[in-house]
């Protein structure tokens, strides 16, 4: 599985990133988690609003800050 969370940098970019990594290790997932803070990349995912979180290529979450139990969700579908 391949999970990016998109965003420059700020405090919910940060605190989704920490989310994410704690669901993939609490599920004891085979994943890829990247950071993606380079606004030309964001912008090829069309992204005006950041935090965002995407998975195999699929954009979950747009600039909101989703809960552990969300990604949660999002991550075992």
């Amino acid at each position: 599985m391949e999970i990016k969370v998109l965003g420059p940098g700020c405090p919910n970019c940060k605190i989704l990133e920490k989310r994410v990594r704690d669901v993939v290790e609490k599920l004891n997932m085979d994943a890829t988690i990247t950071k993606v803070e380079d606004i030309m990349e964001i912008m090829t995912y069309n992204i005006i609003k950041t935090p965002a979180l995407v998975i195999n290529g699929e954009v979950v979450v747009k600039g909101r800050l989703p809960s552990e139990t969300e990604i949660e969700t999002f991550l075992t579908k």
